[in-house]
């Protein structure tokens, strides 16, 4: 045990005297034109370097999974991370309402809604005894689609037989409402089950198909406007702590200089995702507001599930209406 402690005291020790580096752990490759989220890491670095810090990129997955993530960047090792909403969900289920399908209309309604419910403070004061914090949550891409690898959607009565990739069991109860089935796959898994038939789908941005390389598997997209995919900005809370107060100012700014980043990417990108898509040989369905609105309503019971309790629903759907 004494061992074990002086290990830990000595990699803390270490992650101090580096502090003038800051080590960013990437979600997805380092690509501006398809990455949101690669988007707010390239102008919350570019903002940092102008202050003087030195930042330093680390690739998707080369400090491990998620969870690996999640632990060095509550032990102070790693200073910022794109994490999945997951991780700060399994501290804070609150946050779990900006998954909740078609609770937003687009990425600046959702921004008014966190806002308003003061959304930000209230998480970080939730998961503050995990040493890390909230910084911001990043749009990856425009509003999920349906993708499929066969079958062309646009309605409900299209997926009838269909087995889709969900992220938890929230999920699966929305693709039983649409009528279809889902199973829980991680994303590593993704490709090689659609390539085999164990999945026929599954929910994410237009951009993903064409960032991920599954153009060649992935023939159709559904323009169905489901949710926004996002990443989690995550800070070390002893990383940002200990900052000076200088430093921590040249942090809150490029924070700011991050999320504009990402929403003027996603403004243009928007106009183009689909187009992107066709000229990659995938098939867009492009719904009407009426096709669309036989989701959402089929979508609104599922609300109310495990991963929320009922009153933390309500505040998300009252947002929702106020910021309308």
């Amino acid at each position: 045990m004494k061992l074990t402690t002086l290990t830990l005291a000595t990699l803390l020790a270490a992650a101090t005297a580096a502090q003038a580096e800051v080590k960013i752990a990437l979600d997805t490759a380092p690509d501006l034109a398809t990455s949101g989220s690669y988007n707010w890491v390239s102008a919350f670095e570019a903002s940092l370097t102008a202050a003087g810090m030195d930042v330093r990129e680390l690739p998707r997955g080369a400090v491990g999974a998620e969870a690996e993530v999640f632990d060095q960047i509550s032990t102070g090792l790693l200073e910022v991370s794109l994490s999945d909403v997951r991780s700060v969900a399994q501290v804070d289920p609150f946050i779990y309402g900006v998954r909740l399908p078609y609770i937003f209309d687009d990425a600046a309604h959702m921004d008014r809604a966190l806002a308003a419910g003061d959304v930000f403070a209230r998480i970080n004061e939730s998961i503050a005894g995990q040493e890390v914090i909230l910084a911001a949550l990043v749009p990856l891409g425009p509003s999920s689609g349906i993708i499929t690898t066969d079958q062309a959607v646009r309605s409900p009565a299209d997926m009838s037989g269909l087995r889709m990739r969900a992220l938890d069991d929230a999920q699966i109860a929305m693709y039983q409402a649409w009528g279809s089935s889902g199973t829980i796959v991680p994303w590593g898994e993704v490709p090689t089950g659609l390539q085999t038939g164990v999945i026929d789908g599954y929910l994410n941005s237009p951009t993903v198909p064409i960032m991920f390389g599954q153009t060649d598997f992935v023939r159709n997209f559904s323009d169905a406007g489901v949710i926004i995919p996002l990443r989690a900005v995550l800070f070390s809370q002893a990383w940002y702590s200990d900052l000076s107060d200088a430093d921590r100012a040249a942090v809150d700014a490029a924070v700011e200089a991050g999320n504009a980043a990402n929403r003027a990417w996603l403004a243009g990108m928007t106009d183009t995702a689909l187009t992107d898509l066709e000229a990659a040989g995938v098939t867009v369905q492009r719904l009407s507001a009426e096709e669309r609105a036989v989701f959402r309503d089929l979508s609104s019971t599922t609300y109310q599930s495990d991963l929320m309790v009922a009153e933390d629903v309500a505040r998300w759907v009252d947002l929702a209406a106020q910021t309308r």
